[in-house]
């Protein structure tokens, strides 16, 4: 007679796959917090507002060695200074531990702080491949007010990209006349290829005529923008997941195996530069998203 107290093999199974389930997840959540696609202190929320999900279940060991530049030596000599036993996961830290381990988050990785005034001139950047132009356009599609900037590129057309709506495709020479004319706002070199720029003009009459204007540009720009308009929203559109904006890089079939290993490269360095920006908008669902990034406006 089977003994009552032995599970069933089905049960072994299952409990099994939700074993290795939940050690990916824990697997991609440290993938995550390595490559900044969310902050640590986001998945220390996470674990603290579900302490049975797999973030929960997260030793504080795991946790401290994904964030960047901390080593297990590193880790041994911060836990020892907050005081937090290594053999803690981070759903169970005592509400001593949450603050001092959240207060040293802070000092270190600081997150971004929302401007106390916002402006009509936005500015959306993030990593290659996020979707930061499919964003835009159902920005373009759903808010008619919003004035979707069209940039100037020296790359050429994608299929379906049409001159004049979705950038202003011009050679060298022309993108050169018009720095030298001072009729971009911003302009920068992108992975190490072509040149994009923002044209002024159309910039500065729909802020006169009281219009929103949206700026979807790279990081370079961003930052150039701050500073010739240091007013402006700075929005920084963040992945779902690491593994997913190298699943949508992969799957839009657009660059050479070269050209997608250098844009991977440059989305590690972009993301890292996100405590630089106002707001952080994730990319999960493109029409949540859009309708965030617009109501950032003024």
């Amino acid at each position: 007679m089977p003994d009552s107290r032995t599970p069933p093999d089905v049960d072994r199974a299952a409990a099994s796959r939700r074993a290795v389930a939940a050690r990916r997840e824990r697997a991609a959540l440290k993938k995550d917090v390595a490559m900044r696609v969310i902050s640590p202190q986001e998945l220390l929320r996470r674990a603290l507002a579900h302490p049975e999900s797999p973030a929960g279940a997260m030793r504080v060991t795991e946790f401290l060695t994904a964030i960047p530049a901390i080593g297990e030596g590193k880790r041994d000599r911060i836990l020892h200074d907050l005081e937090i036993s290594s053999v803690k996961r981070l759903g169970g830290l005592g509400s001593r531990q949450r603050a001092v381990l959240t207060e040293f988050l802070d000092a270190r990785l600081p997150e971004p702080t929302p401007r106390a005034k916002r402006s009509r001139l936005v500015v959306l950047a993030g990593p290659t491949a996020v979707g930061k132009g499919t964003v835009a356009a159902e920005i373009k599609d759903r808010h008619p007010e919003i004035l979707l900037s069209v940039s100037a590129t020296t790359r050429q057309p994608r299929p379906g990209e049409v001159d004049g709506e979705h950038y202003f495709f011009v050679d060298d020479a022309e993108f050169d006349r018009r720095v030298a004319a001072g009729e971009l706002l911003e302009h920068a070199t992108v992975h190490n290829a072509y040149r994009y720029g923002t044209p002024r003009g159309p910039i500065d009459d729909a802020l006169s005529a009281g219009r929103t204007v949206l700026l979807e540009i790279d990081l370079q720009g961003a930052r150039q923008v701050r500073a010739a308009a240091p007013d402006a929203s700075l929005v920084f559109l963040l992945p779902p997941s690491w593994d997913e904006l190298v699943q949508r890089l992969v799957g839009r079939g657009t660059e050479s195996d070269e050209e997608r290993a250098r844009r991977l490269k440059t989305a590690k360095r972009e993301l890292a530069s996100q405590a630089e920006f106002d707001y952080l908008v994730v990319n999960d669902d493109v029409a949540r998203a859009a309708s965030e990034v617009a109501s950032l406006a003024d």
